[in-house]
């Protein structure tokens, strides 16, 4: 391995220190690799790239990010999937 890529690869704990600042609640979230900054988990998303341009587009259309989007369809999908619960 090079030594970038073993840069690339180890802890930025300047931008992990700005994060835990800017975050009201220093230990709630995590990113993937267990890292905590606020009170959300953050997942990533594997998207064909077809799907990718198709999110983009309608991004844009709705003049947002394709990131707030999914996340609004996600919320969005789990209020449904709780009602749907509650009328069991």
């Amino acid at each position: 391995m090079g030594q970038q890529q073993v840069e690339d690869t180890l802890p930025d704990h300047e931008l992990e220190s700005y994060l835990a600042a800017l975050s009201p609640d220093s230990d709630a979230e995590t990113t993937g690799s267990g890292r905590r900054f606020g009170s959300a988990e953050v997942f990533q998303l594997r998207l064909s790239l077809m799907a990718t341009e198709q999110l983009r587009e309608l991004a844009a259309y709705r003049q947002t990010s394709p990131m707030a989007l999914a996340q609004e369809w996600v919320m969005q999908r789990l209020e449904w999937e709780a009602q749907q619960l509650q009328r069991r």
